[in-house]
């Protein structure tokens, strides 16, 4: 067993990318996961001090020699839609898992989803939960991270607030809506790896903020000085642009999502509200969106 080893799958990504992040500020010698080491975000991952590492969560056989000797293994898995779906999603999770199983790892941290633990009628979200009780079967030492919507979503092209599919659009108008930061991610997936007495066994939602629809649009406003188009999108071409038409609602109608912001911040007192997110990380962000529109 390696200590101070932590094996990141989808390294390159956003969740995955955070955390190998974190761990190398806080000291962890870093297995990056990476399909292609050529790739330039592979290529920042190794410039910043990870070992990277070839394999694909869909090859169990990379996945096994990757785990070897790990002390830990960061999980997480590209969401379920197109070109994956929800059977490849649970797949590639369980495979993970199985390969931190067979590799005696002592912690398995699992990016979720907030709100996998509830009935929310949600294809993407109920694979979360098929992998966490695949993980709850094989008793592996785990924590689970259940993180909301991301504040990075809405800066994204497709979803963000110039695109077609722009997520503001789609948040009912008197529904509030949690937020999590994906670099609090990381850091939360650091500190579980550094305090195992505190976090095996537990299940966290993450958010750092939570705000109405029209807070949220305003804050964005405030930050690129541009007005934020929240018309509806009819439902038809919400479906076209493979929204998953009635997800917002969905969440909106089981009770949201629940994370106990005080809480999270009492463990990571440096978690980041939206303002605090446009502040540091967002506005440029929106400006490079804006900027591509």
């Amino acid at each position: 067993m390696t200590d101070r080893t932590v094996l990141v799958t989808g390294a390159t990504g956003q969740q995955g990318g955070a955390t190998a992040r974190a761990l190398l500020a806080a000291g962890w010698r870093v297995r990056a996961l990476v399909r292609d080491p050529g790739a330039p975000a592979a290529g920042r991952l190794a410039e910043a001090g990870a070992e990277l590492v070839p394999g694909d969560m869909g090859d169990r056989d990379s996945l096994a020699e990757a785990a070897r000797g790990a002390h830990g293994v960061f999980s997480v898995q590209p969401a379920a839609g197109p070109p994956h779906g929800v059977e490849e999603e649970v797949r590639l999770g369980v495979n993970v898992a199985d390969a931190a199983h067979a590799a005696g790892v002592r912690h398995l941290v699992y990016a979720s989803v907030g709100g996998a633990d509830r009935d929310s009628g949600i294809s993407h979200w109920n694979t979360k939960w098929e992998i966490e009780q695949h993980i709850r079967a094989l008793g592996l030492p785990a924590t689970i991270l259940r993180p909301v919507m991301f504040m990075e979503n809405h800066a994204r092209p497709h979803y963000g607030v110039t695109g077609d599919a722009a997520l503001v659009r789609v948040i009912p108008p008197r529904a509030t809506v949690q937020l999590i930061a994906v670099t609090d991610i990381g850091a939360f997936a650091a500190l579980a790896f550094a305090d195992p007495d505190r976090y095996v066994g537990r299940a966290l939602e993450l958010a750092g903020d939570e705000l109405s629809r029209a807070d949220l649009v305003a804050a964005i406003s405030r930050a690129t000085g541009r007005p934020v188009d929240v018309e509806p999108i009819p439902a038809e071409r919400r479906a076209a642009l493979g929204l998953g038409a009635g997800d917002m609602e969905a969440v909106d109608s089981f009770g949201g999502w629940r994370a106990d912001i005080p809480a999270l911040r009492a463990l990571h007192p440096g978690l980041m509200d939206f303002e605090t997110w446009l502040e540091r990380e967002g506005k440029a962000q929106f400006d490079a969106l804006f900027a591509r529109a």
